[in-house]
């Protein structure tokens, strides 16, 4: 959320309460006998009122960052060709306009991992009840295949992840959540990187260029594309 968002929400509050942090100063000003019950009533209704904005500002922002209301479950990369716009079902309160244009949309994933005794279970999810795009209908095939490569990015990493885990001798738990924390670093810088030199799928040239790294690259984790891998000891 921007500062102005913030500012706007602090300013509506004040506003609200104006009313009655006027009244609260009149009656504390008096201090006359018969005010003392209107004084309490104010309180009160003060009290409710905060109650019921603290209740509001939590439900804003659980569906702030996932869309609860029209909720769909993660999905994992297998099910990447089905992905479409409409199954960017998170809410956006505030942000309207990417650098002033309407047409932009943001996806989120994760590199979800699992270590048991001897195998490990990674795996890319993308959530689309945190996902949003402005406007749902946009047949912006461009802007659908830069957000969908934020998916085979997170994909990638993820399949790095697993080959340098089976590239390890024995079953070492705290090497592994090592692995998996440093490549899920270079996953965000990665993103990040991404969205900056493609100025969010602006730059087409750009784009088509990691379209083409990303795609190459993948192919060739080909053999990792299993989540799950057992670790035998090699000693």
């Amino acid at each position: 959320m921007l500062m102005n968002d913030y500012l706007t929400i602090i300013l509506i509050v004040l506003l609200y309460f104006s009313p009655v942090f006027y009244q609260l100063y009149l009656l504390l000003k008096e201090r006359k006998e018969e005010n003392k019950k209107l004084l309490k009533r104010l309180l009160r209704f003060t009290k409710y009122s905060f109650l019921i904005l603290i209740f509001t500002a939590i439900v804003f922002g659980i569906l702030s960052h996932t869309n609860y209301l029209n909720y769909q479950k993660p999905m994992t990369f297998d099910k990447y060709d089905q992905i479409t716009f409409q199954n960017f079902r998170g809410l956006e309160f505030f942000k309207k306009s990417l650098y002033g244009n309407e047409r932009f949309a943001y996806v989120v994933t994760s590199i979800d991992s699992d270590i048991d005794e001897n195998s490990v279970t990674i795996e890319s999810l993308f959530y689309p009840s945190r996902s949003f795009v402005y406007k749902k209908n946009t047949n912006s095939t461009e802007l659908l295949s830069h957000e969908k490569y934020h998916i085979k990015i997170t994909e990638l990493f993820a399949r790095k992840a697993k080959q340098e885990i089976s590239d390890l001798k024995t079953f070492d738990k705290n090497k592994i959540e090592g692995i998996i924390k440093d490549v899920k670093t270079k996953e965000r810088a990665f993103q990040k990187e991404y969205d900056y030199n493609t100025f969010h799928s602006y730059v087409l040239s750009e784009q088509k260029r990691y379209e083409k790294e990303v795609d190459s690259l993948l192919t060739s984790l080909n053999q990792y594309e299993n989540p799950k891998i057992i670790i035998d000891d090699k000693n």
